[in-house]
């Protein structure tokens, strides 16, 4: 080892080593400085350090005015003594701002400001500059309208009715150029699987006739909104049911419902079969004189509402009287093509029928009105005895003479 260290060429070697490991050295702290946005000077005296997300302060009248253009945030360059910088970056309590205090309506560029960093530090904010509109400030109130999205995916046959707003006024306050261009004022509803009366709350929104939103305050942001939602729907008549036998000497006059049919709601493939509604069974032996009988209508199974719920059956009644109907003829239906028929008795195949009803009701009763026939479906050629039928108005009873006719069926050659 002494030797060695008596040997110039090793000393020259080794020092040369140590100084290149030095430098080495020297370089890797500066990279790891650099990383860390800190850089010192080749003296160690002063640092400088970037702090961003500066929040920016503007100072105006906001009550009467409106001011654009100012950045929300900044980015600070500190340079000064290290003590003293290291405090201000962690303490953060300087304030950067743009004082627009003494400036009149019109678009400015403005310098930032800065508060409470010691003079001892040198400052550079970047941006420097901001290009800053000042604009007189307004309040206009604006009615809220609705706006359904995804309708098309409601429940099929679901229809939406006038939705209700609350409040369905808003104040918006903002620069006069930018209320001046509001065109409409909105709140969505989403109505995806609308089956029922909808509730929610929604955001409102400006919007100018090109359909933009504008960036102005809305007081209340928030709506409540109620839409009604209408099922699918479909008009049925009423039917009223007889038991029972009306006190001799009376006639019904009508029996009606009024009205006399009602709208039900539901499902479209619950409604869809329905034809009428059972609204009522009237005992004929209970009623002697006009009635009026005030009844809730029914709800078939499945069915969510009907409209309207109750009606009223108004039951007219007077005195029976009688009419007769002389020579009605009486037809032969249902007579196959290969056959022709004719009338043994009565031989002129016509008959007389006596009606009994109220005075009202025959009044108005013609020959037409009252059909009489006999059924030779399935006969064939020969001799028949047949059941005469009769169809007729309603509330009348009648009387044939006899309620059999013979009838000779032919077979056409």
């Amino acid at each position: 080892m002494d030797k060695l260290m008596n040997n110039h060429w090793f000393i020259k070697a080794f020092a040369l080593l140590l100084a290149i490991m030095l430098y080495m050295f020297v370089i890797n702290v500066e990279e790891k400085e650099m990383k860390s946005g800190a850089t010192r000077n080749s003296v160690g005296q002063t640092d400088i350090e970037t702090v961003t997300n500066i929040p920016v302060v503007t100072y105006y009248d906001e009550e009467n005015l409106v001011v654009s253009g100012v950045p929300k945030f900044v980015s600070v360059t500190l340079e000064g003594p290290a003590s003293i910088l290291k405090t201000t970056v962690l303490q953060r309590n300087f304030e950067v701002y743009v004082d627009l205090t003494n400036l009149e309506l019109g678009t400015y560029t403005v310098p930032f400001k800065y508060k409470n960093i010691s003079d001892k530090l040198t400052v550079a904010i970047q941006p420097a500059t901001a290009k800053v509109t000042i604009q007189e400030k307004v309040s206009k109130e604006f009615s809220v309208d609705v706006d359904f999205i995804h309708k098309n995916k409601m429940a099929d046959g679901y229809t939406t009715e006038q939705p209700i707003v609350k409040p369905d006024t808003v104040t918006i306050t903002g620069a006069k150029d930018l209320v001046d261009r509001i065109a409409l004022v909105k709140a969505r509803v989403d109505l995806s699987g609308a089956a029922d009366i909808l509730r929610q709350e929604s955001r409102v929104i400006a919007y100018d006739r090109d359909g933009r939103v504008l960036d102005v305050d809305i007081n209340p942001s928030i709506v409540d909104i109620t839409v009604p939602i209408k099922s699918p729907s479909k008009s049925v008549p009423l039917r009223i049911n007889q038991t029972g036998t009306l006190k001799k000497g009376l006639s019904i006059v009508k029996i009606e419902t009024v009205p006399n049919e009602v709208t039900i709601f539901g499902p479209k493939e619950v409604i869809d079969p329905i034809e009428f509604i059972d609204v009522l069974t009237i005992n004929l032996d209970e009623i002697t004189k006009n009635t009026t009988l005030e009844v809730k209508v029914p709800l078939p199974q499945g069915v969510k509402n009907v409209d309207p719920q109750k009606v009223k059956v108004n039951i007219q009644v007077q005195q029976e009287e009688e009419k007769t109907l002389s020579s009605l003829p009486i037809d032969i239906l249902g007579l196959s093509d290969q056959y022709t028929a004719q009338f043994i008795d009565p031989e002129n195949g016509t008959m007389d029928v006596q009606l009994q009803g109220a005075a009202s009701v025959l009044d108005h009763i013609q020959p037409d009105d009252i059909q009489l026939y006999v059924n030779a479906n399935e006969l064939g050629a020969g001799e028949h005895d047949v059941e005469v039928e009769v169809n007729g108005p309603e509330n009348i009873k009648w009387n044939l003479p006899k309620n059999k006719a013979k009838i000779r069926i032919i077979q056409r050659s």
